[in-house]
């Protein structure tokens, strides 16, 4: 009677696993440079629109609130405060769009087996942070250098509002994902109910300038503690004591598991629609 080889050691066992993270990092990248390729490189002025988009809209916001009010509602520059607010919204808004389609866009690519959705989720969540990222950093380093703000930046809550930004945005943008696959007119939907995001998010404003029963109201909008923060980090008199990180963090992975279950479930079922 032959003998059965001995077991595989259980040192053995990480190897296969560490082979597929290895595929996984290389399918990623591949989907970031077909994007960077797809969405910048045939479109006219590439990065630079990029750049100009968020650009205008802080000057386009600056010169009309300075023709109505003599000064911001924080320091000094309607430049640095429009942007402190209009930047990490502009980011989550960026994510989000980004990886709601992430299957749609890469719906072909999906059809073989070395490539999942989550490889296209996380392609098109890293290249949208990271260009995000990029703008805010060269757009509000230009701000303080043209403008007299006299701005002390605090690191720390500017850093922690942009990742609890991204993945607020990672959240909001998987759960649709899956909604828009399982349901299409969610798509339209979305658009409608969140039209009003844009007012409703301390962009404009500072949260305390608001009357208590719109405070009570806006302060489950994950956005508003976000631009708190942000805030906090380039005007050393603002404390912004209502913001709540955790609160922020519980509403993104909270959806964000929602939607990576509902894509688990039903991803086949959407790549077949």
């Amino acid at each position: 009677m032959t003998a059965l080889p001995p077991p595989l050691p259980p040192s053995v066992t990480p190897a296969k696993n560490g082979g597929r993270r290895f595929a996984t990092l290389r399918t990623v990248l591949a989907l970031i440079l077909r994007e960077m390729s797809t969405s910048y490189g045939r479109t006219p002025g590439g990065y630079l629109w990029a750049v100009v988009e968020p650009l205008a809209a802080i000057i386009v916001l600056s010169i009309g609130f300075s023709l109505i009010v003599r000064t911001p509602s924080l320091g000094t520059s309607f430049l640095l405060f429009y942007a402190t607010g209009y930047l990490p919204f502009d980011l989550y808004q960026n994510v989000s769009r980004a990886t709601s389609r992430a299957i749609s866009f890469s719906k072909p690519l999906l059809k073989y087996p070395a490539v999942t959705w989550m490889d296209a989720i996380l392609a098109r969540f890293f290249l949208n942070s990271l260009t995000s990222v990029l703008i805010s950093i060269l757009l509000l380093s230009g701000v303080m250098l043209v403008t007299d703000t006299h701005a002390s930046l605090d690191l720390p809550p500017v850093v922690t509002a942009m990742v609890l930004a991204m993945i607020l945005g990672l959240g909001v943008g998987t759960i649709n994902c899956a909604l828009i696959g399982l349901f299409p007119i969610w798509d339209i939907a979305w658009s409608i109910i969140t039209r009003p995001l844009f007012l409703a998010s301390g962009v404009l404003y500072t949260f305390e300038s608001l009357p208590p029963l719109a405070q009570n109201i806006l302060w489950y909008n994950p956005l508003v503690h976000i631009i708190g923060l942000m805030r906090v980090g380039f005007y050393s008199t603002y404390t912004a004591s209502y913001v709540n990180e955790i609160y922020v963090l519980g509403v993104s992975l909270g959806l964000m598991a929602m939607g990576q279950i509902l894509l688990g479930r039903y991803h086949r079922d959407i790549l077949n629609r």
